[in-house]
């Protein structure tokens, strides 16, 4: 049983419910995902798994769950990227908003990491992972099936990586 804060329009918490209920209901609740670069730039890719429940065989350039009970979403991004990276490095907060996803909606804590060595992903949560430039990664997106809201992430990340700060 996965615990998580039940949250509303404002991110302010609501109380405390299992994330399948959250997700069952709609209710929001809080998720934190990370974008992955090498030392040169280039945007970790990966493929989820055929046999998962969910967007079996999609690819994604998002790393990420559910920020736990008491968590802050940049301690979940940190420890997502653990659990399926095998990789210990700090994540930069760079936006949050509520997503209206494809599976209901949540807000959605975006960060960034540099990961510096070859990942160790678990094979549960990754079938396979590469490194790709943003040209190559756009050539991609038109070829192979990714996450939406993967992409719409990624989307707002790129833009406010672009804005002036």
């Amino acid at each position: 049983m996965e615990l998580v804060e039940r949250v509303d329009e404002q991110d302010d918490v609501l109380g405390v419910v299992e994330r399948a209920e959250a997700t069952g209901r709609g209710w929001l609740h809080r998720i934190a995902t990370t974008i992955c670069r090498d030392e040169q730039g280039r945007i970790l890719v990966h493929r989820r798994p055929g046999h998962l429940a969910r967007f079996p065989g999609y690819y994604d350039v998002t790393v990420g769950g559910a920020v736990g009970v008491g968590e802050a979403y940049a301690q979940a991004a940190a420890r997502e990227l653990a659990e399926e990276l095998g990789v210990r490095v700090p994540v930069r907060p760079v936006l949050k908003f509520l997503c209206r996803g494809v599976a209901g909606p949540y807000w959605l804590g975006v960060h960034e990491a540099v990961v510096p060595r070859e990942p160790r992903p678990d094979p549960e949560a990754m079938s396979w992972h590469g490194w790709m430039s943003e040209d190559e990664l756009r050539l991609a997106v038109w070829r192979w099936p990714f996450i939406p809201d993967g992409q719409d992430a990624f989307g707002r990340y790129l833009a406010a990586c672009a804005a002036p700060r």
